[in-house]
């Protein structure tokens, strides 16, 4: 039922279950005022019904929006706020539906939580790593270009397509000297490796991945470590590649052997090497975007699924 008073649509809109409708409404109805927000419009709930009222063109945003969201919920999603802004970036693109992107589960975590895309850019991030052997994930922080990486590594590991994750990054620091660091190895390098830990203790529980780590199956080594080996059955992910070298890049990619997927992640515009070399990603980006097998994938602020406030940052130092 569409009723139009001076250019201003009113459109309701009936929900048959009311469990999914809660979830939909969200807690203290924010997902409601989030699409108010988003779309200038007004939505008022009441019972099992949404009345949306606004320029035509938003409430017809809005109510597909909703109806979209209404749907995956029965499918068992749970968005929140901060889902319905992607969302409507989806729609408004029209490339793919939000079902295709939010219900495409990469992993479930140990708290049976589920990861899932949360931009185009990032859906076509992992069809990319499904596709292909090497796979670069490029862009600003937050972008979810090194979580999905562990997530895809987790998801492979426990169907067995592969035996063993390999984690590395370069050792330089960002814009700071550390001095010595004390310690084994592993103690040594986890400073720089945390980001990777962080990602990987949402997927699986502490005591896992300990065990995981004592048992070599999951491994972590500086990316001068990698030098001379050859690395089958392995899921290898090279993170903050912009702070790699030339042949530092040239060496690591060569290590992939048999039944192994390589994921390359970083961002061009936070190098931290001497400004008289070049970095290594930035390099393979104009060298390497030509072979089939190998993927480049680019995401910008638009892909932040941090804090509302990190993509504004980003925005603003461009």
């Amino acid at each position: 039922m569409s009723l139009v008073l001076d250019s201003v649509t009113e459109d309701k809109l009936v929900f048959e279950n009311i469990n999914w409708f809660k979830i939909l409404n969200g807690t203290n109805q924010i997902n409601v005022i989030t699409i108010e927000k988003l779309l200038s419009i007004k939505i008022h709930s009441k019972g099992n019904e949404l009345v949306l009222s606004g320029a035509s063109k938003e409430v017809e945003l809005g109510k597909k929006l909703i109806q979209n969201f209404y749907s995956i919920i029965s499918k068992g999603y749970f968005p929140n706020e901060n889902d319905f802004k992607a969302g409507l970036k989806i729609i408004t693109e029209g490339t793919h539906s939000i079902e295709d992107i939010f219900l495409d589960t990469v992993c479930v975590t140990t708290d049976r939580k589920t990861v899932a895309p949360k931009s185009i850019n990032q859906k076509l991030y992992i069809d990319a790593i499904r596709k292909n052997d090497i796979v670069f994930g490029i862009g600003p922080a937050g972008t979810g270009k090194t979580y999905l990486a562990v997530a895809t590594a987790v998801a492979s590991l426990n169907l067995k397509k592969v035996k063993k994750i390999i984690l590395t990054r370069p050792a330089v620091e960002a814009g700071e000297k550390l001095g010595f660091l004390p310690g084994d190895l592993n103690d040594k390098v986890d400073p720089y490796l945390k980001p990777l830990f962080d990602a990987l203790n949402d997927m699986l529980d502490f005591d896992t991945v300990s065990r995981l780590i004592d048992k070599q199956i999951i491994e972590i080594a500086p990316l001068a470590f990698m030098r001379g080996r050859t690395l089958n059955d392995a899921f290898i992910i090279l993170d903050e590649a912009q702070n790699t070298t030339s042949s530092q890049m040239k060496m690591f990619l060569t290590r992939i052997g048999f039944n192994s997927k390589c994921i390359v992640t970083g961002d061009v515009t936070q190098v931290d090497l001497e400004k008289n070399i070049k970095s290594g990603l930035i390099e393979a980006q104009s060298i390497l975007k030509s072979i089939e097998g190998i993927s480049f994938c680019s995401f910008n602020e638009a892909d932040v699924v941090r804090h509302v406030l990190v993509r504004k940052i980003i925005e603003a130092y461009k």
